[in-house]
């Protein structure tokens, strides 16, 4: 051992950072305390290979190889997650997937309105201006009660309050501004409809002719930001970014492991997500000319651990029996205690779930689509790593959660990617000569699968016969694509002469072939049937059938790519004429900012959680017998998927 007695140095390529670790460490801590990029999509349980390197010298005991084959095992390959240092080590970081922090981000060509009427001139953010005269020895009035009375004269607001941030700034404000200031006051919340207004910015001028606000989804994934103009109720702008999370777990339960296990984790993970808001923030205060100190309100949805991970509550009880969060209503709180670079009084409002795993995304989403205005049944569906569904109407809302996984997002699967450019987002095959056609997003050689691809060439291995029901490949095709892998059989989508080429870096990354495995068409097949079984103990918990659902709303950015015809051919979908089916998009950042703009809608999203029935699946013992049922292509019960039958004669 180099150095001290204790410590042991590691030479880290191709940055040349080096780092002395204590004897122990687990490689990915190192890589992680020089600031260098590495995945960890499964938070650090060593399921998803994403953190391959390479040790080039020295030892280290690696805890799993799971995720390893035996040519990599060869080359010298291990998990950064699972290799603990043993010895001084040089080690070769291959490039890291690309997680890219900013998605595209346009204003969008088509309008974004309310989905509802309401009197959204009431929102509780309002500015006054005010001609203040100045002190004198004659009316030496202080500085705040001198602003009460103007505002209570001016303009009949009375009982003003102020925290100390604001106060500290009032005197130099008020005299910079030769005693004409805009007075931005938040009215209240829905926790005290009835306080006292609260100051929580002055402005020097007249600045009563803008106002600021910003509906926010955290989304396991990716984060959406609307920016909304307050005086006219308009989405101005929206703004993109994937959740800065992910390199940490790409599902909630590992985030929630990685929070709960990794010293500092919550904190990190809290930093993360604000990181990724902020991004959007400013990318949106650029593009439009705002400063961001003038956005004055926010208001949040997202899943439970999202929320919980925001506010930097623990969340380990969400994933421990009985499942139970922190808060299901949180309390408004003050941008300035998150982090937030907008108004840092600016309240943050996050919306309200009603279970450990159906939360304010939820909940927005009923209220966006309408559904809780409906007689007809329906289906509320919010397809996403953990998949939300909702089943009622008018006078009911039965609500689960079934954790589907992060499959149809692209982990977990060999070849799996999320949808940018170089993704295959949908396939075609040659019955005859199980040849497929491609099409790529980007029009550029492909780089792997994304979630609606998976669909897609499910659907078309099944109906041409290179997968049997229960996801196992034909071995006997007339072939080459079809062939066994270093995981066993698989099925080649394109061959790594149609890829072009991807740094590898000279290390002998394996076969570039984008492939599905049997592997990967089981993860799917488990991830589809999470869904179904969902929609079937709903249905079946009221004593209905799903064929009696008059309508399917599908929610969700990933859910508007779906094909519902390939979709029902997987049996991810229940089998129904496709008028029955919506695509609605984003419900959870429609419903925050219907929210934002609407004190009626608050307290509508408030009704909604409230009204709402949570059935926890893990507690219900019929789950896991439809589950079972699910786990074949459909479903084991044809019958139910009449269509499909048609189509395979």
């Amino acid at each position: 051992m180099n150095g001290s007695e204790n410590r042991y140095h590691i030479t880290l390529k191709p940055s040349g950072d080096r780092i002395e670790v204590v004897p122990g460490t687990l490689l990915s801590d190192a890589i992680d305390e020089v600031g260098l990029e590495l995945n960890l999509p499964c938070g650090g349980q060593g399921r998803c290979g994403r953190c391959k390197v390479v040790i080039e010298e020295g030892q280290v005991k690696r805890r799993s190889t799971s995720r390893l084959s035996r040519t990599e095992l060869e080359q010298g390959y291990a998990l950064a997650c699972q290799a603990v240092v043993q010895s001084d080590l040089a080690v070769f970081i291959p490039p890291q997937e690309v997680i890219l922090r900013a998605l595209p981000s346009e204003k969008e060509a088509e309008v974004i309105t309310l989905p509802v009427e309401c009197d959204w001139r009431r929102i509780p953010v309002r500015s006054f201006f005010l001609e203040i005269e100045p002190p004198s020895l004659a009316d030496n009035t202080t500085d705040f009660e001198r602003l009460q009375r103007e505002l209570a004269r001016q303009h009949g607001i009375r009982g003003l309050m102020a925290d100390l941030p604001v106060i500290k700034k009032l005197s130099r404000t008020l005299r910079d501004a030769n005693w004409r200031v805009t007075a931005i006051l938040d009215m209240g919340t829905w926790a005290s409809p009835d306080g006292p207004p609260r100051l929580i910015d002055l402005r020097s001028g007249d600045r009563t002719a803008s106002s600021w606000g910003l509906a926010v989804d955290i989304g396991t994934t990716s984060n959406v930001v609307y920016l909304v103009d307050l005086l006219t109720s308009q989405v101005v702008d929206t703004a993109l970014e994937y959740n800065a999370q992910i390199s940490c777990g790409e599902d909630i339960i590992s985030r929630i492991i990685y929070a709960t296990k990794q010293e500092g984790g919550l904190d990190h993970l809290q930093r993360l997500v604000v990181q990724t808001i902020n991004g959007c923030i400013e990318e949106l205060a650029d593009r439009n000319g705002i400063d961001p100190a003038e956005m004055d309100r926010m208001t949040v949805a997202g899943n439970p651990t999202m929320i919980h991970l925001l506010l930097g509550l623990w969340p380990e009880s969400i994933r421990l029996e009985p499942y139970v969060p922190a808060i299901n209503h949180p309390l408004p709180v003050k941008a300035r205690e998150l982090g937030l670079h907008v108004n840092p009084e600016a309240t943050v409002d996050c919306l309200p779930g009603v279970g450990a795993y159906v939360g304010a995304d939820t909940t927005a989403g009923v209220l966006s689509s309408l559904m809780y205005q409906t007689e007809e049944l329906t289906l509320f569906i919010d397809v996403g790593t953990n998949g939300e569904i909702v089943l009622g109407n008018n006078d009911w809302l039965l609500s689960c959660a079934c954790s589907a996984g992060p499959a149809f997002e692209g982990a977990g699967v060999h070849s799996g990617m999320r949808a940018t450019i170089g993704a295959i987002e949908e396939v075609w095959i040659n019955s005859q000569t199980c040849e497929p056609t491609i099409r790529v997003i980007g029009d550029v050689p492909p780089r792997g699968i994304c979630g609606s691809g998976m669909i897609s060439l499910l659907a078309e291995m099944f109906i041409t016969g290179v997968i049997d029901k229960g996801g196992k490949i034909n071995r006997s095709l007339d072939t080459p694509r079809v062939r066994i892998g270093e995981h066993g059989p698989e099925y080649v989508v394109a061959w790594a002469e149609s890829k072009g080429a991807r740094e590898q870096g000279s290390r002998g990354a394996g076969s570039l072939d984008v492939v599905i495995t049997e592997v990967d068409i089981a993860n799917l097949i488990r991830a589809k049937a999470a869904f179904y079984a969902g929609f079937s103990v709903l249905t079946r918990s009221v004593g209905l059938e799903l064929a009696e659902v008059e309508q399917v709303l599908i929610g969700g950015a990933f859910g508007k790519y779906i094909n519902v015809e390939k979709a029902i051919q997987i049996g991810l979908l229940p089998d129904m004429p496709w008028e029955r089916f919506k695509f609605l998009g984003n419900t959870s950042v429609l419903g925050a900012y219907t929210a934002l703009m609407c004190p009626d809608m608050r307290q509508q999203v408030m009704d909604i959680a409230s009204k709402m029935t949570y059935l926890e699946l893990s507690a219900d013992n019929t789950f896991m017998d439809e589950f079972t049922k699910a786990l074949f292509l459909p479903h084991t019960d044809l019958a139910s998927f009449p269509s499909v039958v048609r189509l395979l004669g």
